[in-house]
C-alpha cells in the first residue's frame, strides 16, 4: 500500500481528496494535516510515501513545505493540489521534484490518472537495478513519442512500456509450463488485476498466447505462454 498524507486547510477539499483516494486501488491515507506545522509532525511520525499538498496553507506556503520535505524526507514524493496555476509556482514546484501538479477543481478521472501514473512509476523503478537511456527517458519525460514501442504507435491508457517489456521477459522464462496472472503479479510486484491487464494486452497484439489448463479440482486456470516468432 502506498501511504498518503493530505495537507489541505479546507476540510471540504481534504474530504474530496480522501474519498478520491479511497476509490483507487493500492493507496492508504495515514493522515490529514490542516497546516504546515501539522504536516511536519505527520511527516516525522508516519513518513508517508506520498504527500498531496496545497500551495496556500495558513502558516506557510506549500512551496516552503516542498523544500522542507526535499531536505528531511528524501524518500517522500509530492503531488501538488491547488487553485494556484501561476507559472512561477509551477516552475518552483517542478524544481522541487514534484511528481504532478493538479489544479482545482479536480476531476476524478484526472486525479485517478495521476495516482495510477505514480503507482506505475514506483513499480517500474522497483523492477530494475540499472536503466538504459530509453528507459530513463520514458520515466523522466513520459512524452507520447517516447512511449512508442514495437507493439503499437501509442499504448492504451494504463499500459506502461517498461512494465510491458518486463512482463514479456517474465513469461518468456516459463516457455513450457506458462504462468498464471497471479504468478506474474507476484514476480512483477503488482496485483493480479494489474498483471492480467498487461497479459491480456500482450495476447491481443500476439506477443503472448493464452490457454486454459483443466485440473482435477476447481475451475480451469488461464495460463500465458510466449509466442515463438521464429
Amino acid at each position: 500500500m502506498i501511504e498518503v498524507l493530505i495537507v489541505e486547510d479546507d476540510w471540504r477539499v481534504s474530504e474530496i481528496n480522501r474519498r478520491f483516494i479511497e476509490k483507487i486501488e493500492g493507496y492508504q491515507i495515514v493522515g490529514i494535516a490542516n497546516n504546515g506545522e501539522e504536516a511536519k509532525e505527520f511527516l516525522e511520525v508516519m513518513k508517508p510515501q506520498l504527500v498531496l499538498l496545497d500551495i496556500y496553507l495558513p502558516d506557510m506556503k506549500g512551496i516552503e513545505l516542498v523544500w522542507y520535505i526535499r531536505r528531511f524526507f528524501k524518500k517522500t514524493d509530492i503531488i501538488m493540489i491547488t487553485a494556484a496555476g501561476e507559472i512561477e509556482t509551477v516552475q518552483e514546484s517542478i524544481r522541487g521534484g514534484v511528481f504532478d501538479y493538479l489544479v482545482k477543481p479536480i476531476r476524478f478521472d484526472r486525479f485517478k490518472r495521476s495516482m495510477e501514473n505514480y503507482r506505475e512509476h514506483l513499480n517500474t523503478l522497483s523492477m530494475y537495478k540499472k536503466l538504459d537511456q530509453k528507459q530513463l527517458d520514458q520515466i523522466l519525460w513520459r512524452k507520447e513519442e517516447m512511449n512508442k514501442t514495437s507493439y503499437e504507435p501509442v499504448l492504451p491508457k494504463g499500459i506502461d512500456p517498461i512494465t510491458l517489456e518486463k512482463v514479456v521477459q517474465i513469461v518468456g522464462q516459463y516457455k513450457e509450463n506458462g504462468l498464471t496472472a497471479e504468478s506474474v503479479g507476484v514476480k512483477m510486484g503488482a496485483s493480479r488485476t494489474t498483471a492480467r491487464r498487461y497479459l491480456e494486452y500482450l495476447v491481443s497484439i500476439h506477443r503472448l498466447k493464452a490457454d486454459l489448463l483443466y485440473g482435477s479440482i476447481g475451475r480451469p486456470e488461464r495460463r500465458y505462454y510466449p509466442v515463438d516468432h521464429s
